[in-house]
């Protein structure tokens, strides 16, 4: 799981940002259902005491969201080194008409997964810093 950077700092990177330059990092584990869509598996505890006493000992350590085939084929592209502008090509390449207007909807669903924790964009990670 990525750090972000605090919400001012993140805020005022979005407001300047286009979102299409953004390069978004899955932030969960998924697994595939038979039709060959995902369900995202999401810690049902994820602090680091809650986490670490809880989770192994819940009945379903995991909250599941099942997604969509434009959900499933936008969450595979999130691998950390496409921005959304690409996504969105090979979306439209994927999917033709079907996903139009394609750079609004994945744009927007983006969006909601940001929100939701789902997945950070690469530009709004602090840094790594070696430590000698």
């Amino acid at each position: 799981m990525h750090k972000q950077v605090g919400y001012f700092r993140r805020r005022k990177i979005l407001k300047q940002a286009n979102y299409l330059d953004l390069t978004p990092m899955v932030q969960h584990e998924h697994e595939t259902e038979p039709e060959g869509t995902i369900r995202l598996l999401i810690p049902r505890f994820s602090g680091p005491i809650l986490g670490r006493l809880l989770q192994p000992r819940a009945r379903h350590p995991y909250m599941t969201v099942s997604l969509d085939r434009f959900g499933t084929a936008t969450w595979l592209l999130c691998d950390g080194n496409r921005q959304v502008r690409d996504i969105c090509r090979e979306l439209q390449g994927q999917f033709g008409k079907d996903i139009e207007p394609a750079e609004e909807r994945v744009t927007t669903f983006l969006s909601q997964l940001y929100k939701q924790r789902m997945i950070v964009f690469r530009e709004l990670t602090p840094p790594d810093r070696d430590r000698h």
